[in-house]
């Protein structure tokens, strides 16, 4: 596997130990939080931590530069019925068009969480036509999250099949 650069977009609890995680093989990690709170606590689990909202993609699109994968763990993301629906289906959908045009190579989805079952299918099955249609290495992680520590290896994992494809 060749060291790259990952964005965590969305990078709470369980995106701060998968951040550890890839540090500890060697990567850069960035992290994003949609308020300053937890701008310390990304930089300490080792990320370049960064505000940026996967609503408002404007926030998003800029730290895409220099970035080789991009981790979208948003199974259990918070915010408005609309905010959440939208982060898995168009707001999705943008960002994975946006992706072709850049030097990221792939996308990990986390399929799994507390928002809604059918949410997570139609996000996953938006990244799977996307990887097939501009054929871009994808990889859906579905790995119970209350595993942490599993759910930390699958996603490690992923990214790490995402840089040698």
């Amino acid at each position: 596997m060749r060291l790259a650069r990952a964005l965590i977009i969305g990078c709470g609890c369980r995106g701060q130990e998968l951040a550890r995680a890839l540090k500890r093989d060697g990567h850069q990690v960035r992290g994003t939080t949609r308020t300053g709170k937890r701008l310390a606590q990304i930089e300490r689990a080792g990320a370049e931590a960064v505000v940026a909202d996967p609503y408002r993609l404007a926030t998003v699109t800029p730290l895409l530069e220099g970035v080789s994968v991009v981790v979208w763990p948003m199974g259990s993301a918070t915010g408005t019925a609309e905010e959440i629906d939208a982060v898995h289906t168009t707001r999705l959908e943008t960002l994975l068009a946006k992706l072709v045009d850049s030097g990221v190579r792939g996308l990990v989805y986390e399929a799994t969480g507390s928002v809604r079952g059918d949410l997570l299918r139609r996000g996953a099955a938006q990244v799977r036509k996307s990887g097939e249609w501009f054929r871009m290495p994808v990889e859906v992680v579905e790995h119970d999250p209350a595993d942490h520590d599993g759910w930390t290896e699958a996603m490690s994992a992923a990214v790490g099949r995402i840089l040698d494809a």
